[in-house]
C-alpha cells in the first residue's frame, strides 16, 4: 500500500533526491544546523547504483569511497566491491549521519513562492526557502530515435533496465556504445557466452594502472592538488566548450579486481565489432565505415589527455612515480567493418542500449537551463536566490559527480545556503 498523501509540509531547505550527492548534502546541512528534509522517489536509498547489472562492480577502487565525514579504513583500498555492497555502503552512510530521508517521495514540479519553494510530490506538497537539486547525473536514458523503427520481435532495453544475460531471449546480442556500461556489458554477455555484435563510439580506452598507481588515482589528485601546480585542465572553466561537461568517462573495469577494456581484445574473443550507430535503412541498421579509424582514434585518447595531465602532475609535484610503460602496438583489426547490420539475418534477438543519460530538469517551473537542459550556476549556485545543484557532471571539475568529488562542491553549495539561511 502506498503511503498516505499529506497536505503540506514545510522545512527550511528541500534535497531532491538522496543518492551520494543528496546524502553529502545532508551531511554539511546537519553541520550547520540547517533543518532539511531529502525527498527521495524511490522505496530504498541506494541512489542509482540500484540500476546496474548483477555482475557490476564499482567502477572506482575502494579508497575513493569517501563522503563527507567518513574515510575508506579497510584492508584493501585498491580493491574494488560489488553492486550490492556499494548500495549497502550508502544505506549505511545514510544511518550514520541520521539523514531526514523521506521515501516514496517523487518530486513533480518544483516553482517559485515568495522568497522560497514550492513542491509538488505524488504525497502533497512542501514549501522550502530553499532547495537543492541532488538527483544526479543519471536520469533519463537516452535512446536513439532510430529504435522505434526495428522490429517489435526484437527486445531492446537500456542498460538502465539490463540485469544479467537470462533476462534476454535466446540469439545474438547487439550492443550499442563503447561507454564503461558498454564495454562491461559486452564482457558480461561474452561471460555468459553470448554472440555479441558491438557498435563502438568514441569513448577512450585507458590502462587501469599507470605509473604505480590506479588510474583513478592520478585523476583525483590532478582534480584536487593539481590546480595548486598550476594544472587546471580538470576545472569545468578550462572545458573548451560547454559539451564537454558530458564527455565519456575512460573504458574501464571494477570487475575481477579492476582491468582495462581494450575493444580490439573483445574482438580477439568473438565479438563483432562495427562504426557507430547512425541510423535504419531499408530495416538495415547502418554503421559508420571507419572502424579502423575509430579504433585508433579511441586507443589515442588517453595519450592526448590524461596521460599527458598525469605525468605533469608527477613532474610538477616530484613525486618518485614508475617510468611509464608503453603499450605494445595493436594492428588487429576485424575482416570486415561491418557497416550494414541485418538483425534477423544475424540473429540478433536483443538490443541493449548503452547510450548513456540525459540531464532531465522538467521539474523545475523555473527559466533556469541552458541549451544542455544544465541549470546556469557558479559552483552550484544557480541564478535563482535559494536554488542549488549538487552531483551533477563538472560541476566544478571532472569528478564532481564521483563519491570523492561531490563533497566539497556539498560543502561549498550548504555555506552558501547556510549564510543566505
Amino acid at each position: 500500500m502506498s503511503a498516505p498523501a499529506v497536505s503540506r509540509d514545510e522545512t527550511n531547505t528541500v534535497v531532491v533526491g538522496a543518492g551520494q550527492a543528496g546524502l553529502a548534502t545532508s551531511y554539511w546541512l546537519a553541520q550547520r544546523g540547517v533543518e532539511h528534509r531529502l525527498l527521495e522517489r524511490r522505496p530504498a536509498v541506494g541512489g542509482a547504483w540500484q540500476d546496474r547489472w548483477d555482475s557490476f562492480y564499482l567502477n572506482t577502487p575502494n579508497f575513493s569511497l569517501a563522503l563527507p565525514g567518513t574515510d575508506y579504513d579497510g584492508s584493501d583500498p585498491d580493491g574494488f566491491i560489488p553492486r550490492d555492497a556499494t548500495i549497502d555502503f550508502f544505506r549505511s552512510y545514510a544511518e550514520d549521519i541520521h539523514a531526514p530521508v523521506e521515501l516514496d517521495t517523487e518530486v513533480t514540479r518544483i516553482t517559485a513562492a515568495g522568497t522560497g519553494f514550492t513542491l509538488e510530490t505524488g504525497r502533497g506538497t512542501w514549501a522550502a526557502r530553499n532547495v537543492v537539486l541532488a538527483s544526479g547525473a543519471f536520469q533519463r536514458p537516452r535512446i536513439p530515435l532510430a529504435a522505434v523503427g526495428l522490429s517489435p520481435d526484437v527486445l531492446q532495453v537500456h542498460s538502465h533496465e539490463y540485469r544479467n544475460p537470462g533476462q534476454l531471449p535466446e540469439g545474438a546480442v547487439l550492443v550499442v556504445g563503447t561507454g564503461q556500461s558498454g564495454g562491461q556489458i559486452t564482457e558480461d554477455l561474452l561471460d555468459a557466452g553470448r554472440t555479441v555484435h558491438l557498435s563502438v563510439s568514441s569513448c577512450p580506452e585507458a590502462p587501469r594502472r599507470y605509473r604505480g598507481q590506479d588510474i583513478f588515482h592520478w585523476i583525483m589528485e590532478v582534480n584536487v592538488h593539481g590546480p595548486g601546480y598550476g594544472i587546471n585542465a580538470l576545472l569545468v572553466d578550462q572545458l573548451p566548450s560547454p559539451a564537454g561537461r558530458f564527455m565519456c568517462n575512460p573504458l574501464l573495469s571494477g570487475n575481477g579486481g579492476g582491468h582495462s577494456v581494450h575493444l580490439r581484445g573483445l574482438g580477439r574473443r568473438g565479438v563483432r565489432l562495427h562504426g557507430r550507430f547512425e541510423g535504419l535503412h531499408d530495416d538495415d541498421l547502418v554503421f559508420t565505415d571507419d572502424l579502423p579509424q575509430r579504433l585508433g582514434l579511441v586507443e589515442a585518447g588517453f595519450g592526448q589527455r590524461l596521460k599527458r595531465l598525469a605525468d605533469a602532475y608527477i613532474r610538477a609535484a616530484g613525486i618518485d612515480a614508475p617510468e611509464a610503460e608503453e603499450p605494445e602496438a595493436d594492428h588487429w583489426l576485424p575482416p570486415e567493418s561491418g557497416a550494414r547490420l541485418d538483425l534477423a539475418a544475424e540473429g540478433i534477438t536483443s538490443v541493449i542500449w548503452c547510450t548513456g543519460y540525459a540531464l532531465d530538469f522538467s521539474i523545475l517551473d523555473l527559466p533556469l537551463l541552458d541549451e544542455w537542459n544544465y541549470p546556469r550556476h557558479v559552483k552550484g549556485v544557480t541564478e535563482h536566490p535559494g536554488l542549488y545543484a549538487v552531483g551533477l557532471p563538472w560541476l566544478t571539475r571532472h569528478i564532481s559527480a564521483t563519491l570523492v568529488g561531490v563533497g566539497p562542491d556539498a560543502d561549498y553549495v550548504t555555506e552558501h545556503l547556510a549564510a543566505r539561511h
